[in-house]
């Protein structure tokens, strides 16, 4: 017999309080080291036995034993024992039992306690992982508030209840600056239980950050009686979320703004000042659509595809740049936001398209143009692009885009079909256009 000094049995019980394991998995992990010593141990003067060990949950006491099994003639020495043998140390025994014979562990020393280490560290690890699972995988999804820890060259570690969690640089905000020890709001995005610590992942990005943040602020939200119904993010940046009222006597976008916008800049201020549009969400799928675009507002909705769920938007001339937003966001972000694909066109383009389609030569809506010569004079001067010059400006006229704002709508492909304009310059073009006329 040997005793488990009490400092270790102690410690025992000590780092499974701590670490939150039940001390039945820590004991466990203990003879499973002694196990290992004892192989070890044993192998070293020429015995391969199947060792078993026990420790006593009250005292700390520790036991090794080697198992044989009896049988009428002995072949392997170390793993069985003889009937007669048997029936001497057990006057019960019975072939096929197993004897379990008390070891000696007194020379067992710094081996065993090494390999108790060892495994215990393990397990404990093990342990733990499996404890942060299970607490951390039912709440993906939910907003927490983390304490800044320390940083790393891609993440930020955070602790949340004591558990470290991970928030790539990526899922923060552009605008995010944060300190040591500062609490920082962040949404579980997911557990990985075989990732290297820390498993939990949060994000600052997710949409679901948003959601619940309108959660928290808005009653209506947080009692049921306003729906959101969608939301998509391009984070730090512009968000749109869709809402529905159960109650008709309660406005759902009104409920979300709060009185002088209270509700909305109180997220606001949360998301490093990210635009929030708030749209009215309708089973029809047009309205819907124009409600989307907001900022801008449609003339028309005209569903061109219902299969492949493509839609074109008409809207006035000097709403365009609106409905498409800076570098197309405001579109983008709607087609997200409606799960339909979404065509902008201007008033005036529909018109020339439908004089084009009957062969008529209708008076224009717009102020009188220039000269093709004049337009493609002047755009190079609107347009102050390297390698936008006379030449290329001719030919874009004649390809239908005259002046700078009739570039807004094109995309890259369409204008490196033009002559002289390659992608570099295609590219150069829509930047300096997209700069002119967006938000």
């Amino acid at each position: 017999m040997a005793t488990v000094a009490t400092s270790f049995f102690d410690s025992v019980k000590m780092i499974a309080a701590e670490k939150g394991i039940p001390e039945e998995e820590v004991y466990r992990a203990v003879e499973e080291a002694l196990v290992k010593a004892a192989e070890k141990y044993f192998q070293g003067m020429d015995f391969y036995g199947n060792f078993q060990a026990q420790m006593d949950r009250e005292t700390g006491e520790f036991h090794v034993y080697a198992l044989k099994v009896v049988v009428p003639e002995v072949e392997e020495e170390d793993l069985e024992i003889s009937l007669k043998e048997a029936q001497e140390l057990n006057p019960d025994a019975a072939e096929g039992d197993t004897l379990w014979l008390p070891q000696d562990t007194t020379q067992l020393g710094r081996i065993a306690a090494q390999a108790a280490k060892q495994v215990l560290v393990q397990k404990v690890r093990e342990a733990e992982r499996e404890r942060i699972y299970n607490e951390f995988v039912n709440r993906i999804g939910e907003v927490v508030v983390a304490e800044v820890k320390r940083f790393e060259k891609s993440a930020i570690i955070l602790e949340i209840d004591r558990v470290e969690s991970m928030l790539r640089r990526s899922e923060a905000l552009r605008g995010d600056r944060f300190d040591k020890g500062q609490r920082i709001k962040v949404v579980i995005s997911s557990v990985d239980k075989s990732a290297k610590d820390p498993q939990v992942q949060v994000s600052r990005t997710d949409p679901r950050l948003l959601v619940k943040l309108f959660e928290s602020e808005v009653p209506e939200i947080h009692d049921g009686t306003v729906v959101i119904r969608s939301c998509v993010r391009e984070a730090g940046d512009r968000a749109k979320v869709a809402v529905q009222s159960i109650d008709p006597d309660v406005d759902p976008v009104g409920a979300c703004v709060g009185l002088k916008g209270s509700r909305v800049q109180a997220i606001i201020r949360e998301l490093k000042n990210e635009k929030i549009d708030i749209v009215r969400y309708d089973d029809d799928a047009s309205h819907f659509i124009a409600n989307a675009l907001n900022p801008a507002k449609a003339i028309r909705v005209l569903i061109t595809d219902l299969e492949n769920r493509r839609v074109e938007v008409v809207v006035d001339d000097e709403q365009l740049s609106i409905a498409i937003g800076k570098r197309g966001q405001n579109v983008r972000l709607a087609a997200k936001l409606t799960g339909w694909n979404i065509d902008v066109r201007s008033e005036q383009e529909k018109r020339r398209e439908a004089e084009a389609a009957m062969g008529l030569d209708l008076p224009d809506l717009a102020p009188a143009a220039e000269p093709e010569g004049a337009a493609a004079s002047a755009l190079p001067a609107e347009l102050p692009v390297e390698g936008l010059d006379e030449a290329v400006a001719a030919s874009l006229a004649a390809a239908g885009y005259p002046d700078a704002k009739s570039l807004y709508n094109a995309t890259a492909d369409a204008l490196m079909a033009v002559e002289g304009v390659d992608q570099e310059l295609a590219i150069r073009i829509l930047d300096a256009v997209h700069a002119k006329f967006g938000e």
